[in-house]
């Protein structure tokens, strides 16, 4: 490894270090719970479905319970997130700006429910069953 190649990993960590610091700065109440809970949504694998989840990986160390407390009652500025996200330095690459974009096809389910309509039938059918055995099973007294 070159001396320019470990300077340049040193001031990118330092670079992160600052931004996390900022970050931080920028949380108010709960600030703890909120940084990490930013934190596990960063580092999550692919999307989630319900908050409980970032609590069970590695990056939130704390319960549930803060969690919901950090979603409920934290704050963050946003003028002063906005302020330090457009201070932060462009990325470079041989001295070109690098953005990237992530246009990958997510499979992605667009409801978790069936539609009303499926529903409602399947929810008929089924109390027409119920109503179709009690039916044959019946006893008819004197019969």
């Amino acid at each position: 490894m070159s001396v320019l190649q470990q300077v340049s990993e040193r001031d990118a960590f330092a670079e992160l270090s600052r931004f996390r610091t900022a970050f931080y700065g920028c949380l108010s109440a709960r600030a703890d719970a909120f940084f990490e809970l930013t934190a596990a949504l960063l580092c999550a694998d692919g999307p989630t479905r319900t908050p409980v989840e970032l609590s069970l990986l590695a990056e939130h160390q704390r319960g549930y319970g803060p969690l919901y407390g950090a979603l409920n009652h934290g704050r963050l500025d946003v003028d002063r997130l906005r302020d330090l996200m457009v201070s932060m330095p462009l990325p470079r690459f041989d001295g070109r700006v690098v953005l990237t974009v992530d246009v990958s096809p997510w499979l992605r389910a667009v409801r978790t429910r069936p539609p009303r309509a499926a529903r409602v039938r399947r929810a008929l059918a089924s109390y027409s069953a119920r109503i179709a055995i009690r039916a044959r099973s019946t006893l008819v007294p004197g019969g």
